[in-house]
């Protein structure tokens, strides 16, 4: 994604100590371990149980996709730079508008086309990747077209006018160029009197990456566990250190450093009272007060597999209101939780927490709870599929969600509680669990 939800809260992650440092009482160096607050400070690091994804289990990726291309009569795919790049390749490339992408064919080896000049950095990437021994890279300089690459590529491999399928991160300018450069080859291969020209023909590549990412391995569910678990271990950490009159940057450069003191980048976007109840939060200056509620949501990555957590926490004491509605958010998370099982459609999950919160007198619809209940996770924050009204996708094991039901009262507060779960044979399970309570939002140790 080049600019999601996620990438949002990492900036403003690393904003924060900057911001901290700007005037505020309670700034502190998130570098210099020993002004840390001791909730921080006694975090251990927990990056050596970060295992990262093998190159066997890339090609075991691959496979699959070939499967399921096969599946869906789809002969090739292209895929640019992005996520599902680092997925079966483990190739990093930004994007830009000179065209870097893998084709890769339903049957026989996959070819690369590259910019000329950035050849070596390419071939650094593929050694050692799947299927480096043989892999071919198709240059092309400053005043060639890319796009003709792609199309005798195909050519050759007998795909001029197949099926290629266009994984959905790709920008228009670089499909609607392949599509071009393959009509205007199979124009030049036809006599000037026939009215046909055979040309290759697009489609979305979705039913194969998504196909492949919505189903985690077990080294993957590792990941993203371990990864919950230090995120949940960072928001406890800064909500023990919590003080009135701190900032929200205060707060975030606190979840930030309690990140890192376990080994791994990751940040969270703070809300304080009313601004709680937009559930993306404001970017104003906001200011921690005794019996006001805090709204913190992010994450960290692992071997590039994220968390994504929400908590709603009170420095003191909650009113009776606060509580209430977190009482039916709790239940709504764990309706959803009991709800998603193999088999079931993904809309059911989001109507499951949807009717507690209805029922409770904070419907109808989208009025109080705005958002769907879930997303997909894994690599990217925000991925494949949605538990959401309308999708009829059923369940499958090891699918996995985050599960965040909120009630967003405006000029009040907002209460959201999220955790991310992973859908077993059986159910589903959270990595990490539940808040229990507004005034003891982490259990016993808070």
């Amino acid at each position: 994604m080049s600019f999601s939800r996620r990438s949002f809260l990492q900036t403003a992650g690393l904003a924060t100590v900057t911001l901290a440092h700007s005037g505020s009482a309670f700034a502190f160096d998130a570098d210099d371990k020993t002004k840390q607050p001791e909730a921080i400070a006694k975090l251990k690091s927990r990056k050596a149980e970060a295992k990262p994804i093998t190159t066997a289990e890339r090609e075991e990726r691959i496979e699959k996709a070939r499967q399921l291309m096969a599946a869906n009569k789809i002969d090739a795919i292209m895929i640019t730079g992005g996520t599902s790049l680092v997925y079966f390749t483990n190739i990093h490339w930004w994007m830009s508008e000179r065209l870097f992408a893998i084709i890769l064919p339903v049957k026989g080896n996959p070819f690369y086309v590259c910019p000329a000049f950035e050849e070596d950095r390419a071939r650094e990437q593929i050694a050692g990747g799947p299927g480096s021994s043989n892999a071919e890279v198709r240059t092309w300089q400053e005043d060639e077209s890319p796009y003709q690459r792609i199309a005798e590529g195909l050519k050759d491999r007998g795909l001029a006018t197949g099926r290629l399928g266009i994984e959905e991160t790709v920008r228009y300018v670089f499909s609607e160029g392949v599509s071009r450069a393959s009509w205007e080859m199979g124009a030049d291969s036809v006599p000037k009197t026939s009215s046909y020209i055979p040309s290759l023909r697009l489609m979305s590549a979705t039913p194969v990456t998504a196909g492949c990412r919505m189903i985690k391995s077990q080294h993957e569910l590792q990941l993203m566990k371990l990864a919950n678990e230090v995120t949940l271990a960072a928001y406890e950490a800064a909500y023990l250190s919590t003080k009135e009159g701190m900032t929200q940057n205060d707060f975030g450069a606190m979840v930030q450093a309690a990140h890192a003191q376990q080994g791994f980048q990751g940040g969270a976007s703070i809300q304080v009272g009313e601004n709680s109840a937009l559930p993306h939060g404001s970017t104003k200056p906001q200011v921690i007060r005794e019996g006001t509620i805090l709204l913190m949501d992010g994450g960290c990555a692992v071997e590039g597999y994220e968390s994504d957590i929400s908590r709603t926490v009170v420095l003191g004491k909650p009113t009776d209101k606060m509580k209430q509605v977190f009482e039916i958010v709790h239940k709504a998370q764990s309706a959803a939780l009991a709800a998603a099982k193999p088999g079931v459609q993904c809309q059911a999950v989001d109507a499951a927490a949807r009717k507690v919160i209805t029922d409770a007198g904070y419907g109808p619809d989208y009025k109080h709870f705005t958002h769907r209940v879930g997303h997909g996770i894994g690599m990217d924050g925000h991925e494949w599929p949605y538990l959401v009204r309308g999708n009829t996708l059923p369940l499958a094991p090891n699918m996995t969600f985050s599960d965040e039901p909120g009630i967003y009262i405006r000029g009040e507060f907002g209460v959201r509680l999220e955790d991310d779960m992973h859908v077993t044979e059986n159910g589903a399970e959270l990595f990490t669990p539940q808040s229990p309570d507004l005034e003891k939002p982490f259990g016993k140790s808070s």
